[in-house]
């Protein structure tokens, strides 16, 4: 079943039910929406300013604890956007779920709504609308949520992407995209490939690496996780090797007319040395060209090096429902400060800003 607002393959969605980051219990609304419930340090999406007065004050350990919640969520981990059943009515769902999720947990969160989202249809567009007025309604806190990256495949070839970069961008990226030329590029389709444990134990490696040296840490896959995406049909794997050796890897997902960039792995310091961040975007973009597809979604983080790459931005909505009134209010006061990403919001002005 296709809920509102979903990009990804229902495969993909049922890998995160059976084979959930470690502490997290995928469940379902009542109305069959996709919930899970895990720890959330709330930290995570503060601005650098406030992460910082809380890691220099003596009593960081107790503060950190305190600011962990046992909390429930409303999506995925592995859906870029909160996901809802159509066949209910927008309007009531949010009272519903916050007398359903505010009676057992603390905090309940629908995280990364696509308010406006030009990724979705106008359909969904609507709906997503009147929810979002009714969880205002039912008192929820509305806090900007994280900035989307994607690429509309509005041109004809990558020269012409390129010219819409300034010059000092476009001579930077030529200058980073040579190194291609000592690279094994591959498409590799999930399957029979990667039967192999050893061989998913490389990718997995390299996975780690990546979420290693990451600042924020929400959840993180497992290797059962992996294994079972890798193994099912669907998805396509693009592979980067320097004389025969595996230097990163990155999974993708070509559905509904878009390609959609989900995992990656790299190996250092040899896939900094090959500017491998940067010649995996072009190398994506050249895939959704070549197959007439209509966006390539390219996911969260990183957004000012995204930027630089010619990404535009769509910033999602959390709404917040704090079980505690006063609690409540004191959200009210600071959510600013929880808001890393708002100024990626306006995405046309940011996409190719010097």
């Amino acid at each position: 079943m296709a809920f509102v607002n979903q990009l990804e393959p229902d495969g993909l969605l049922g890998h995160f039910e059976r084979h959930p980051p470690q502490g997290f219990t995928p469940v379902r609304a009542a109305d069959g929406a996709p919930l899970f419930v895990a720890p959330f340090d709330l930290l995570t999406t503060a601005d650098d300013d406030l992460r910082r007065r809380v890691d220099a004050s003596p009593f960081r350990g107790w503060l950190r604890r305190l600011l962990t919640l046992r909390t429930c969520f409303a999506g995925t981990t592995v859906s870029e956007y909160a996901l809802f059943d159509a066949r209910h009515d927008p309007a009531a769902v949010p009272r519903a779920w916050a007398h359903a999720q505010g009676r057992r947990q603390p905090l309940f969160i629908v995280k990364d709504i696509a308010l406006d989202s030009p990724l979705t249809s106008p359909a969904e567009r609507a709906w997503t609308a009147r929810f979002v007025d009714a969880a205002r309604d039912a008192g929820y806190v509305m806090v900007e949520g994280q900035a989307l990256a994607y690429v509309p495949i509005d041109f004809a070839s990558i020269d012409e992407y390129l010219a819409r970069l300034s010059s000092s961008r476009r001579k930077n990226l030529r200058r980073k995209l040579r190194s291609r030329d000592g690279l094994q590029v591959a498409e590799v389709p999930t399957g029979p490939a990667f039967a192999d444990d050893a061989v998913v134990d490389a990718f997995y490696a390299l996975f780690e690496n990546v979420h290693a040296q990451s600042d924020i840490h929400f959840d993180k896959p497992t290797r059962e996780f992996f294994a079972a995406v890798l193994r099912d049909a669907g998805g396509l794997v693009f592979t980067y090797r320097v004389n025969g050796e595996l230097i990163g890897w990155n999974l993708c997902y070509e559905h509904a007319g878009k390609l959609l960039d989900k995992y990656v792995g790299f190996a250092y310091p040899a896939a900094r040395e090959a500017d491998l961040y940067f010649v995996s975007w072009f190398v994506n973009l050249e895939y959704a060209l070549r197959r007439g597809l209509s966006h390539y979604v390219a996911g969260w983080t990183d957004p000012a090096v995204k930027a630089s790459l010619g990404a535009r931005f769509h910033l999602t909505r959390h709404a917040v429902y704090v079980r505690n009134p006063l609690l409540r209010a004191v959200l009210r006061r600071f959510a600013h400060r929880f808001e890393a990403d708002s100024a990626w919001g306006a995405s046309d002005a940011i996409a190719d800003r010097s």
